[in-house]
Order: C-alpha cells, then structure tokens, then sequence
C-alpha cells in the first residue's frame, strides 16, 4: 500500500493535470476530480482511489495486487522480474484488467523486489 500511494505522489508531482497543491487523499474527496478520472482519467496510478486486497471481490474502481495464482501463471517460480511481466503483458498471458481497475505485483531484480509492476483500464 505504501508503494502505491508513494507511486501516487511521484505521478502527481510530474503532473497535476491542473488540481494542484493537493493530496491524492484530498483529490479524491473532489467532486471535479472524481469527474475528470471518470470521463478521460489520466492513464496512470492517479486513477485509482485506493488499492484493495489481492483477493477482494470488488470491483473498480480499485486497484488490486494479483493473487499469487494469478502471478505464477506467468511467473511459475512466483518471483517475477520486469522482463517476465513485460513478456506475460506482451503475450497477452497477463489480460487487462476490467472498466476502472487495475492490478499490480511487486518485480524482482537478483531475486529481490526491486519495483511495483502497474496495469489498468480507465473508466471512459
């Protein structure tokens, strides 16, 4: 989770898409944010309001970690670096997530997690 909303901060910092000086806590609280997501959104991790638990049902618009079934279908050692995610996105081995979600996986470099892999689908 601290992952992700550090991921959050870093992408507001590169762009505020014009709701400057606010938290993604305080952007979500905003009416006029909510609809500038659910009407183009900024296809990044701006778009999701919060992560939820890797096998909570809910749907969008969440962003949720991928089960471990889920990852060791492409990364059968359970570990997957960014050149397996790369390759399971490429293949189409790893879908897109449903309207208004997404998912993620921590990849690992010389066996240690080393950065988080992000994939969604916009809500427009």
């Amino acid at each position: 989770m601290a992952a992700f909303r550090q991921a959050q901060e870093d992408e507001s910092a590169r762009d505020n898409h014009g709701f400057e000086g606010r938290s993604v806590e305080e952007l979500w609280r905003d009416p006029e944010w909510q609809e500038y997501i659910f009407t183009g959104g900024t296809c990044t991790v701006l778009d999701f309001p919060l992560m939820i638990e890797a096998a909570d049902p809910d749907d969008g618009p969440f962003m949720r970690p991928l089960t471990d079934e889920e990852v060791r279908a492409w990364a059968p050692h359970g570990r997957p670096t960014y050149e397996e995610w790369d390759a399971a996105l490429d293949s189409e081995r790893l879908g897109f997530p449903n309207r208004a979600q997404g998912n993620c996986t921590v990849l690992h470099r010389d066996g240690r997690p080393a950065q988080i892999g992000y994939r969604g689908t916009t809500a427009d």
